[in-house]
């Protein structure tokens, strides 16, 4: 039995991959796979799948997902001085379950996947000492920049440390996203060694438009289209910390970019002047920057590097951190958190 649990999806994904083909390795015909959807078996289905003996004498694997998380705590109990109803029904279907994993005919691998998993999970605390445990965290850091360095070299690439950086800071810990971006630089860069500049060519574009339309919203205190692109960001895989950091850099150039159309620059030399890439960023820039009251930018820049602070300094978790800094600067009449 194994029990695989984390939010690092591709990581699980992979695990699982190699346990099938650990079990068709061991068995002397194809390994046949069964997958439950845990949150609806019922005891006797699950026991049932489990006893069925595999066709041709190969070994099984039945795949269990969401099936301990079924038995998550769902927050601290109430005291009560008798027992309800319900609490004798949830121990009763907890009981129904452990019994479906004894016996189990050795022809049978069980593997229970499951996203969300603490330790005081009652079903977990039952099983775990007849299973192979295994967690997938995301990717951070460290972790991180040593996945992509792998990475590549798997794909017969290379790539600079500072690529490396840059690319954990615009993808972030989602693994699917960065496999993905991954293929696609090692081909762009066709047996040379992938440099920032490749990245910012390639990833950088689609979540700098997204990142222009956040900046729009919050400044003009629309907060359910912010926080939605917000949510799209983070989805993608956007690490927090990348997109504070755009966030401040897309102001700041707002900021500059106010200041040389004040003062009559040539659009060219601003673009020169801002380091901007391309004739659409720097149009795009100089747009917001007459849209936009001094007073306004000068206030969302000093609260995006007070909510940097907060992050570094580990006072809040980055997500966090992001979802109040949007919502407090959709108010009109912004609190002063501390």
């Amino acid at each position: 039995m194994y029990v695989l649990s984390g939010p690092d999806d591709y990581s699980l994904s992979q695990a699982l991959d190699e346990l099938k083909k650990e079990i068709d390795t061991l068995s002397a015909f194809s390994a046949s796979v069964t997958t439950l959807d845990g949150q609806q078996v019922t005891p006797d289905h699950l026991r049932n799948v489990c006893n069925t003996a595999p066709f041709l004498s190969g070994k099984r694997l039945v795949i269990i997902r969401g099936l301990l998380e079924r038995f998550e705590p769902k927050g601290r109990p109430r005291q009560r001085k008798t027992v309800s109803p319900r609490k004798t029904d949830s121990s009763q279907l907890l009981a129904n379950f452990k019994a479906c994993f004894e016996n189990v005919p050795d022809s049978t691998v069980i593997a229970l996947v499951d996203n969300r998993l603490t330790s005081n999970n009652p079903l977990f605390n039952e099983l775990s000492g007849k299973a192979v445990v295994k967690s997938f965290p995301l990717l951070k850091e460290i972790k991180l920049r040593q996945w992509i360095q792998q990475q590549v070299k798997q794909e017969n690439g290379s790539i600079s440390p500072q690529a490396v950086d840059l690319l954990a800071k615009l993808v972030g810990g989602n693994l699917w996203i960065m496999a993905g971006e991954i293929n696609k630089l090692v081909l762009f860069a066709s047996g040379r060694r992938i440099e920032d500049d490749d990245i910012r060519t390639l990833v950088g574009q689609t979540q700098q438009a997204d990142v222009f339309d956040m900046v729009d919203a919050i400044l003009e205190f629309k907060a359910e289209a912010s926080s939605k692109l917000l949510q799209q960001l983070l989805q993608k895989g956007a690490a927090p910390t990348y997109l504070l950091f755009m966030l401040c850099r897309q102001v700041r150039l707002i900021v500059r970019a106010r200041e040389l159309t004040r003062q009559g620059t040539p659009e060219t030399e601003i673009q020169n002047r801002l380091g901007l890439s391309s004739g659409f960023l720097v149009r795009k820039t100089i747009e917001q920057s007459k849209r936009y009251s001094l007073e306004r930018l000068q206030a969302v820049y000093k609260r995006l590097l007070e909510v940097d602070l907060w992050i570094k300094t580990g006072k809040y978790d980055g997500e966090l951190a992001v979802a109040i800094l949007v919502a407090e600067l959709c108010q009109r009449r912004q609190p002063q958190l501390t």
